[in-house]
């Protein structure tokens, strides 16, 4: 039953991927979906790809365990930050002067805003190195779903992912992801909506008026502002995961794409709402594991807070939830991996390739996205650790990069491009070598990633001063 469901599921998203072929027909339209999409879709593509598999597997349990209902917080910032500010500061603004540019990328924006091809190939490079392993860890984290949910062994669920994506993607680009995102969107709502409410109603937790009291029995500090890690570490995860999307090309994609200024603001409120779901229903059904479990699941003699989620789901959810947790997941990262191999294939077909090549460019785009599904492929199937830790820095160092610049860029007359050059490379050091310096130990990467983000919103303004101001691309709108 579960076979035929995730079947089902598949041919429906092939379908919306062949919907979307026959509208496709130029770069424009397979990068950006000819700016035309609405407010909806466009709150739910954001969504989708804010929200991975990290959130519901590792995130959710590993953080909602150590830090117990302190780890609301993040979903506080994620909320109010990472998607109601970041719509209300970013969305309309960029709309517009992307537009006026006739950037539709990053690299193509900074290049327009500062007149400098040195930040376009920079911010290009950025793009494909850090964000194509990304995407490959992705596939390991599903693919692993896959094989403790349907026994589909390791490399066949690979497999049937890359291929999915691949040929959804390649038929129509931007707008069948989108499209498929809105269904996607659902499922998630869906899923964590009935996840919360059954934890809720076990005698284990007894309703929400007994979370506070059955939490402080296990441990005090579980139900405290700050839990046990401290106040440092959750600074870095608020900081990491609100602010991130204010930088990373992916999400700032959607905000290219809307139709219209004036639908903004019913994004705003949708994008908000699927937030706030989305996230509560993670961490906090993560923080009530230790309401069914005294410790983490083993693996080698090890507790691994990484399988919290999973193992809860398999041990406490009845049976038909898993199928339902399985298509949550799916659904959250399908659409994540989609936006990683456009952004990254947009790096080389549209900022790196000469212009001569235009004429060919959404060929080029469609063979590129297919050769970033099989690289994504190949580094999985490598099971290489470093892809593990070069996710984990990925976040915090591509919206390092580009925070500051892009940020700036918009609304500040005087910024230039020596300002957005030492911005993009403090966040770049700050990020990745810094990571490199403490040997990647996860307890660090968050704060690393957070004061990636941070440092260049300051330097920036100090050099472009210093430097005397700059372009003023960005008041003429």
């Amino acid at each position: 039953m579960k076979t035929v469901i995730l079947v089902l599921y598949v041919v429906g998203m092939l379908g919306l991927g062949y919907f979307a072929s026959r509208r496709t027909k130029s770069l424009g339209d397979f990068f950006l979906a000819g700016r035309n999409l609405g407010p909806w879709i466009s709150a739910f593509a954001y969504g989708t790809t804010y929200f991975s598999a990290v959130l519901f597997i590792g995130y959710a349990g590993r953080i909602g365990w150590g830090f117990g209902l302190s780890s609301l917080w993040i979903v506080v910032g994620n909320t109010i930050v990472g998607s109601l500010l970041a719509w209300l500061v970013l969305a309309r603004r960029t709309r517009r002067l992307t537009e006026h540019l006739n950037a539709m990328t990053m690299p193509e924006f900074l290049k327009a805003r500062y007149g400098s091809e040195l930040l376009k190939v920079l911010a290009a490079l950025i793009i494909f190195f850090f964000l194509v392993p990304y995407s490959a860890s992705v596939y390991m984290g599903l693919s692993y779903l896959f094989d403790a949910v349907l026994g589909i062994p390791y490399q066949y669920a690979l497999l049937f992912m890359a291929v999915l994506t691949g040929v959804y993607l390649l038929m129509g680009g931007y707008l069948a992801v989108s499209l498929t995102d809105a269904v996607q969107g659902m499922i998630m709502l869906f899923g964590s909506l009935f996840l919360v409410g059954y934890l809720l109603a076990r005698p284990e937790v007894g309703g929400l008026s007994q979370v506070v009291t059955r939490l402080a029995q296990v441990d005090p500090r579980l139900v405290s502002p700050v839990g046990p890690p401290g106040f440092w570490p959750l600074f870095g995860l608020v900081v990491l995961t609100s602010l991130g999307p204010w930088g990373l090309p992916q999400m700032v994609q959607k905000f290219y794409a809307i139709r219209s200024e004036k639908m903004v603001t019913t994004a705003t409120v949708v994008v908000t709402v699927f937030a706030l779901i989305c996230t509560f229903a993670a961490y906090f059904s993560g923080s009530l594991t230790h309401l069914f479990f005294q410790e983490p699941p083993l693996v080698n003699g090890k507790a691994e807070p990484d399988l919290l989620m999973p193992h809860l789901i398999a041990t406490v959810m009845p049976p038909s939830f898993a199928l339902i947790f399985l298509l949550l997941v799916f659904s959250a990262s399908m659409s994540t991996l989609s936006s990683l191999v456009l952004v990254s294939s947009s790096a080389v077909v549209i900022d790196l390739l000469p212009p001569a090549t235009r004429s060919r460019s959404l060929l080029f785009m469609r063979m590129l996205c297919a050769v970033f599904v099989a690289l994504s492929l190949f580094l999985a199937l490598s099971k290489i650790s470093f892809i593990v830790n070069l996710m984990s820095i990925s976040w915090g160092t591509v919206a390092g990069s580009f925070l500051a610049p892009y940020l700036y860029g918009l609304y500040w007359r005087r910024g230039n491009r020596w300002g957005a050059l030492a911005s993009m490379l403090s966040g770049l050091s700050v990020g990745f070598l810094g990571a490199v310096f403490f040997g990647f130990r996860s307890s660090v990467l968050p704060l690393l990633g957070s004061f990636a983000m941070l440092i260049p919103l300051g330097v920036f303004p100090v050099v472009s001063l210093v430097t005397g101001g700059g372009e003023d691309a960005c008041v003429r709108l």
